[in-house]
């Protein structure tokens, strides 16, 4: 494969994801956030930003790595499968800090995360590293979604 299209797709790749955490960031926590009782370990504010750009990089990554190996053909379902989960990651932003819903949050996390466990295994059967990168981000969004539940059910 020409090396100009790869990088292309690289470049498209974290420009997908990093769309994604760009509309994320349009509901970002708040007053309301801060005023909401939340567990004792709710990790601090300044700790989200890091995570997130490091695991978004990982998706991209995850997702070039499968188009290089399959294309963009064999490779049509793991990428629609990247494109839905990225939706969903999205959606749970909204959900959570921009309608201020927990509970609609906490299913969407739920989805959200099945979706992630897809995605991890359609890449890990085409390419066992694309679906390694992904491992952290399905960690950190089950953790989230823990942390989702406690404060649902601290502010019910």
């Amino acid at each position: 494969m020409p090396v100009k299209q790869s990088i292309l797709v690289l470049i498209g790749s974290l420009g997908l994801c990093f769309l994604t955490a760009l509309i994320g960031s349009q509901f970002a926590p708040g007053e309301w956030y801060r005023m909401i009782l939340k567990p004792r370990w709710t990790p601090p504010n300044a700790v989200f930003a890091p995570v997130w750009t490091v695991l978004f990089a990982l998706m991209a990554i995850a997702a070039w790595l499968i188009w290089q190996q399959a294309g963009f053909g064999a490779g049509a379902f793991p990428l629609v499968v990247f494109v839905v989960q990225l939706g969903l990651n999205a959606a749970w932003s909204y959900f959570f800090f921009g309608l201020h819903r927990p509970g609609l949050a906490l299913g969407g996390i739920v989805v959200l995360w099945l979706a992630i466990l897809v995605t991890l295994i359609s890449f890990w059967s085409v390419r066992p590293v694309a679906g390694a990168l992904l491992v952290p981000y399905a960690f950190w969004v089950g953790f989230a979604g823990v942390l989702n539940h406690a404060i649902w059910r601290l502010n019910r």
